[in-house]
């Protein structure tokens, strides 16, 4: 399916009608892509400025993969007792003077709060916490870029919320305020991606929308590669300096978005602001440019009143929407399914960093490395890439090779081989995470899309809660545990990719109404074929 409007040109009298709205009126897609042509200058700015939020995002994400590192340490007293220290003792069992941290203990959460003989449940709290506020926050707030607030303001506010969390994170003085704190950075950051990624697509044409939303995942590998190279930088200064350096960035981002991002022209028709909405289409429109097809005025705009149906929602209407819809319920859930077992590879993988026997700069660097790659074929072939298989492709190779660095005991070449299956494994989550969330997009109509889009990322999230205490669970039988059940959990999730339609190409709808008439016209078309 190409487009809505020639589907509603060729219907019989055997299929249902399209709603009567509907019928005699242009989609909100091609008048919006008439208006402001096909992409300029002026476009791919508000798209870069609001895809960079994803840098910080991704700084919050990973930054307790240093920030909570199990420093290294070396021996002091080194005697010929049965008991004695050496490089293999565990430090919990040796007396105080027998060993000491090669670096200050100020450099790690561990070492400063005493943590080194903690639980997992302990020492895997703050990052825990951190995807629990995901997780709450994401469901708390998913509706209000659909409904009250609007794409740029929820994302103005969450990146202004995320800065101040993190820079008093900084001044925490134990592991249950360090905990809070994350927890709430966490909760801010909820909607940072979804808003960011929604807003770029629905400021261009049809044409680029993949390609700008590729832009994110651009910026968001960009952010987790300034880690390593920030954290080694300050690798001798307190676990603090992390906070605070990525936090006063993150507030001068924040001002920026609100000054100079335009509001999504979409969410103002849908929501009745039909001036608004052409104040921001002469600002984003090429300013001599033939593409542009139509004027922008109240009387060329005034056929789109239909949209006004959606304006009357309240806060979880979005969620009412989706829920009682069958296709839309069937389509959700599927999608929830997936995020979830890429999830647990996406963010447990460069959790669990610490137990391989390599290099920490070295491995979070080539992990970060390896997202580059993976947006770049993303950014080149997503418009020839079917949704389905590629999901279906990626899902399963990252699960096979994340259940081979399991078997790194079973002959010595596996324990040289083993960080190359990580990052096949990391690699593969990264392509299957960026398609699905472009898959995403086109799935569900403007009306819900924001609101679909962030559900589907707290299943992502949710995944990604489990992950810490697995990760440190790892650290005591060498990370087989994690990645045996990374593996497992990521292949079984990609199966339900079977059960969704393939949108390659096809026209995004902006209703629910619009939406549901396309799936009756291909249930139709199937069953003619039958």
């Amino acid at each position: 399916m190409a487009d809505s409007t020639p589907l509603l040109s060729e219907t019989n009298s055997a299929e249902p009608e399209p709603p009567v709205l509907h019928k005699h009126l242009p989609s909100l897609d091609s008048t919006i892509e008439r208006c402001i042509g096909d992409f300029g200058w002026a476009q791919f700015l508000q798209a870069f400025l609001v895809a960079f939020s994803w840098f910080f995002d991704a700084q919050q994400t990973f930054i307790t993969v240093f920030a909570d590192a199990v420093p290294t340490w070396h021996c002091t007293l080194l005697t010929e007792q049965p008991n004695s220290c050496n490089s293999a003792s565990n430090i919990c069992q040796l007396p105080q003077n027998a060993w000491a941290w090669d670096r200050a203990k100020h450099t790690s959460i561990i070492s400063e709060w005493n943590l080194d003989c903690s639980s997992s449940l302990i020492t895997g709290l703050p990052a825990s916490a951190f995807f629990i506020g995901c997780l709450i926050g994401g469901l708390a707030l998913a509706t209000l870029a659909d409904t009250s607030l609007g794409r740029k303001n929820m994302l103005f506010l969450s990146c202004l919320m995320m800065s101040l969390s993190t820079f008093f994170t900084s001044f925490s003085t134990n592991i249950w305020i360090y905990s809070v704190l994350r927890f709430i950075t966490g909760f801010a950051r909820a909607t940072i991606g979804t808003s960011a990624l929604v807003l770029s697509t629905e400021l261009v044409g049809r044409r680029w929308r993949g390609r700008v939303a590729v832009m994110g995942f651009f910026c968001f590998t960009l952010g987790f590669l300034s880690l390593p190279a920030i954290a080694y930088t300050h690798r001798a200064h307190s676990w603090r300096t992390l906070y605070f350096w990525t936090s006063i960035p993150t507030l001068l981002y924040s001002i920026m978005v609100h000054f100079l991002v335009c509001e999504s022209p979409r969410w103002l028709f849908v929501r009745g602001r039909k001036e608004d909405a052409i104040e921001t289409l002469k600002c984003i429109a090429p300013v001599n440019s033939t593409t542009t097809k139509a004027p922008l005025t109240s009387s060329f705009i005034s056929s789109l009143s239909f949209e006004q149906e959606t304006s009357k929602v309240d806060l979880y209407s979005a969620i009412d929407a989706l829920v009682k819809r069958k296709w839309a319920f069937r389509r959700l859930s599927a999608v929830m399914a997936i995020g979830y077992g890429i999830g647990m590879v996406y963010y447990g993988m460069p959790l669990a960093l610490g137990s391989l026997e390599f290099n920490l700069y070295l491995s979070v660097t080539l992990n970060a490395l390896s997202e580059l790659p993976a947006s770049l074929i993303t950014f080149f072939f997503i418009d020839k890439m079917n949704r389905k298989i590629s999901v279906l492709v990626f899902t399963s190779l990252s699960g096979v090779c994340s259940f081979m660095s399991v078997l790194k005991g079973i002959h010595p070449i596996w324990t040289r081989l083993q960080i190359g299956f990580e990052l096949v494994s990391f690699f593969s989550a990264c392509l299957a995470f960026g398609v699905l969330l472009i898959f995403t997009i086109e799935l569900f109509p403007t009306c819900v899309r924001n609101s679909a889009l962030s559900i589907v990322r707290q299943a992502v999230v949710l995944g990604g809660v489990f992950s810490p205490m697995l990760a440190a669970s790892g650290r005591a039988n060498g990370g087989v545990l994690p990645y045996g059940v990374f593996g497992v959990v990521i292949g079984v999730c990609g199966c339900f990719v079977v059960c969704l339609p393939e949108t390659r190409g096809r026209g995004i709808c902006d209703t629910m109404d619009e939406e549901e008439f396309k799936v009756t016209i291909a249930c139709n078309a199937v069953g003619d074929h039958v």
